[in-house]
């Protein structure tokens, strides 16, 4: 809450790069910007851990347009990293922790990566180890950091990249000077209708664009305190969370990932004023044994990602979190964070119907499949073109051409129809992704992983509703003739080379799978019938 003798800061103005937003934040203030579970950084102390570690990246050789790989658990080290290589005009890839082999070949190849920052180890899974099996299929990545142990011969602490002193500012400055608004900042992957994961190019002004229209439709402020437990590898921990707190100078309660009673301490102790998660989030929260005696009564505005506001979901949080206000945010890896958000005066019906309007001046258009605009009410595809638009997917000229148009529109995949007052009702998928906790899946690439085993002659991967997840994938499975499949196994196939997340719940061993003349299986039979629990 501000105070008449205290005035809010107002939003970054005129700032157009990473680099740039991270020396307006710093400037002429030491306030607190970080409040981790170890430790609290004020933007001062962040900002020169940024120019320690950018000078120790130029000193070992890299150089602007080089991309760099991370890999670890939300973390300050994971920020400064970001700001770092940005401020040097490198890029950064960002991979998820998740990831397994299948994912971390085909991502650090297809970005031609030439370092990879990784945590030592996340829980009992060994990254080091992991890491050094995979080297001789990553030719591109020349160096390895590792955070919080040591690694292997030949690789680095991160610790001991950063470079104390003034004695690299001349160079700093003269490759800060190089940075440009509309140079590539981030490729974040996601998953691809053929299969193989797409790179959307994050520019600059594109994250910034984001950032900058949500943190002025929610009204974000510098006395706010946004939770930092959406991961840092996607656009809602780095966008939502991260850049549009840094631009009214507020502060992050940083988490290593989501954990229900972290989250509770945290709105408690750190008094967290944004809430933004996915509604697995607040359930798990909410219904933790401990959650009434907690004091949540700082938090003024809860954002829901990835999913629509369902009627007893949004009233337990109206009812949970007394006076603060409730928005859904729809955003996409290619709008760089969030693009639609509930208008200010949306009732928890509106909030049902609809995802929410426009921000910022981004622009929204609902067209047929030739790309003709359609009037208010028609049910189409969802387009959107602003600053918010991503540069393209990385090195992929043919998936860049099919969703961002040359007149600056972006194709999102999703169907939806827009209201006569603006407002923006999301109808369903093109494609056939679903979204598990906040992470898009497509089942292509869980069939490849299926299919490749020689005892499946046919498989298909469809989401269905959880209550839990949102949404979580089945797989239908057909045998080769003669053989039996062990479902065991396809799961141990799947965990080795898929994200934990893109594991499908359950694998169903069937006989046969619906078809179309054509010989194409029929998602949309196979769904409902997944829907039903009906036997196939």
């Amino acid at each position: 809450m501000t105070t008449d003798a205290e005035p809010a800061h107002s939003i970054a103005p005129q700032t157009a790069t990473l680099p740039a937003l991270l020396k307006d934040t710093s400037s002429g203030i030491d306030a607190p910007y970080l409040l981790c579970l170890d430790r609290d950084w004020t933007y001062a102390e962040f900002t020169r851990a940024v120019d320690e570690l950018a000078a120790g990246l130029l000193a070992t050789g890299i150089r602007r347009g080089d991309r760099i790989a991370i890999a670890a658990p939300n973390s300050a080290q994971w920020l400064i990293t970001w700001f770092a290589v940005t401020k040097i005009g490198a890029i950064l890839v960002t991979l998820n922790i998740a990831y397994r082999e299948r994912e971390f070949d085909y991502m650090l190849n297809q970005s031609a990566a030439v370092m990879l920052v990784c945590c030592a180890r996340d829980g009992d899974f060994d990254f080091v180890e992991f890491v050094q099996k995979l080297r001789t299929r990553i030719p591109t990545v020349h160096h390895y950091v590792f955070l919080g142990d040591d690694g292997f011969a030949g690789s680095h602490r991160w610790e001991d990249l950063l470079i104390p002193g003034p004695a690299a500012a001349d160079t700093l400055a003269q490759a800060e000077s190089t940075v440009q608004p509309d140079d590539p900042a981030v490729i974040l992957y996601t998953s691809g209708t053929t299969g193989d994961p797409k790179g959307a190019t994050l520019t600059h002004a594109s994250i910034l664009a984001s950032a900058r229209a949500q943190a002025e439709h929610l009204g974000q402020n510098s006395y706010d305190v946004a939770i930092g437990h959406m991961p840092l590898n996607h656009v809602g921990g780095m966008t939502c969370t991260v850049a549009a707190t840094m631009l009214t100078r507020g502060r992050v309660a940083l988490l290593p990932r989501y954990s229900p009673k972290l989250a509770l301490e945290a709105i408690d102790h750190r008094k967290v004023t944004i809430f933004i998660g996915v509604p697995t989030m607040y359930t798990m929260m909410m219904d933790l044994a401990e959650f009434p005696a907690a004091d949540t009564t700082s938090v003024r505005t809860c954002v829901i990602g990835g999913s629509n506001v369902e009627p007893a979901m949004g009233r337990r949080i109206l009812d949970t979190f007394s006076g603060a206000r409730l928005a859904n945010l729809y955003g996409l890896s290619e709008t760089s964070g969030g693009c639609i958000i509930s208008a200010p005066d949306d009732d928890l019906d509106t909030l049902v119907a609809t995802l929410g309007v426009g921000i910022g001046d981004f622009e929204i258009r609902i067209t047929d499949d030739d790309h003709t605009p359609l009037p208010p009410g028609r049910e189409g595809d969802l387009h959107i073109r602003g600053g918010c638009v991503a540069g393209g997917y990385w090195d992929n000229p043919a998936e860049s051409d099919r969703a961002f148009l040359p007149d600056g529109w972006l194709v999102t995949g999703d169907i939806a129809v827009q209201r006569p007052d603006g407002r923006v009702a999301l109808c369903g998928r093109k494609k056939e992704m679903y979204v598990r906790s906040g992470y898009n899946v497509y089942p292509v690439e869980i069939e490849n992983v299926l299919a490749a085993d020689q005892s499946v002659a046919m498989c298909a991967v469809v989401g269905i509703p959880d209550a839990m997840y949102g949404e979580v994938g089945h797989a239908y499975v057909v045998p080769v003739q003669g053989t039996d499949i062990d479902v065991d196994a396809l799961f141990d196939r799947c965990a080795k080379q898929l994200a934990k997340y893109k594991i499908p719940a359950q694998i169903h061993v069937v006989n046969s799978l619906p078809l179309t003349p054509s010989g194409k299986i029929k998602k949309v039979t196979l769904s409902a019938a997944a829907r039903e629990n009906a036997t196939l």
